[in-house]
């Protein structure tokens, strides 16, 4: 069987892994970016996979979504072939089928299932702090091909640059038509990330390193005292404290907690000798964090409005409400925003865009 043509090879798993989607027997989780269905191999694909008989596998499936976050890697396979050499806990990707892709399961307790929100302990923090300098670790040499125009190593501010250009760009503006007018009434003006922009600069230069840049608790797989990082089709190069600071917000640490994830970071990565990756640490982790609210208003308001049900009740818009108002709230300094309605206010902008832009 390992001597079929690529192409037939490719089909004959398509076939399988569709076969037993469609037998509804195991898990099916939902994310923005994937569908992956949690499934048991036969005889005949594991043999395919490279995989052992009858153990459980991930089909991931891509959803039609809203651009909100960059990709500059489109095969997550090509992410995974390098990244899976290093950090050896990372399920392999089985099969690239184009229109999906097959990977091995990570068995354990995926942190959310505790709640978006709660202590996550010493412990934990921990095992963070070494995936990111494990992460680091990762040789930038045997990456893929980053995009052409991509901010030269060590070009920090360019980096942001870059980040603040994609959500203006691929995010903010092409959805202007559909959400404008939502995004007006919640009082998000139209030059909301030229007001980020002027007010927030890196000052520090550090090295690129790889960066996973979604690490938040349904994204982590904790076995016995061992934690596993999955999903890392939103992978790139780039600045690290990028990588800490969508963590940070991500994760819904405390107060206490968040300082003393910075704090276990910025150790572990000193002991590693990537002392040059924290230089200006305390003046540039700010400015990510700040970034990080400032874009995920634009998802986090198109999320909430398109989420409403067809028959949407009273619970639903305020609901909805919740979420707007708690993007709003976050993202009001760095996007030095005035003109903020009050819920109720809020209520009726979803009301009237369910109404007439839905």
């Amino acid at each position: 069987m390992h001597r079929l043509p690529h192409r037939a090879r490719k089909a004959l798993v398509h076939h399988l892994v569709e076969s037993r989607r469609l037998r509804g027997r195991g898990e099916v989780l939902t994310g923005h970016h994937n569908v992956n269905y949690v499934r048991r191999s036969g005889l005949v694909l594991a043999l395919l996979l490279g995989a052992v008989p009858f153990t459980r596998f991930k089909y991931r499936v891509p959803l039609r979504a809203v651009e909100v976050v960059p990709r500059i890697w489109q095969r997550e396979a090509e992410v995974l072939g390098v990244v899976c050499r290093y950090l050896r806990e990372v399920p392999r990707c089985l099969a690239d089928l184009g229109n999906g892709s097959v990977h091995g399961y990570r068995a354990g307790r995926v942190l959310s299932d505790s709640g978006p929100t709660g202590r996550v302990g010493e412990e934990l923090m921990r095992s963070f702090a070494s995936f990111f300098v494990r992460t680091a670790s990762v040789p930038v040499a045997e990456l893929p091909a980053r995009p052409e125009g991509w901010p030269r190593d060590g070009d920090t501010q360019g980096f942001l640059d870059w980040l603040v250009h994609f959500t203006e760009r691929r995010v903010h503006r092409p959805n202007r038509d559909r959400f404008g007018a939502l995004f007006d009434a919640v009082g998000v003006p139209e030059d909301a990330m030229a007001r980020f922009a002027a007010g927030h600069r890196c000052r520090a230069v550090r090295p690129f390193r790889l960066l996973h840049t979604d690490v938040h608790r349904a994204n982590v797989v904790v076995r016995g005292k061992r934690l596993a990082v999955i999903d890392w089709e939103l992978a790139i190069l780039g600045d690290p404290l990028h990588d800490l600071a969508t963590h940070l917000v991500r994760m819904a640490y405390g107060k206490e907690e968040q300082g003393r994830m910075v704090d276990l970071w910025a150790e572990a990565m000193a002991d590693a000798g990537f002392t040059d990756l924290t230089a200006g640490l305390h003046e540039d982790l700010p400015v990510y964090v700040a970034f990080e609210y400032a874009q995920s208003v634009f998802p986090d308001v198109m999320r909430a409005a398109i989420d409403l049900p067809e028959d949407a009740r009273t619970e639903h818009f305020r609901t909805a409400a919740d979420r707007v108002e708690r993007a709003v709230r976050r993202a009001r300094e760095p996007l030095r925003l005035v003109d903020v309605p009050d819920r109720e206010q809020v209520v009726e902008a979803l009301r009237v865009w369910h109404a007439t832009a839905r």
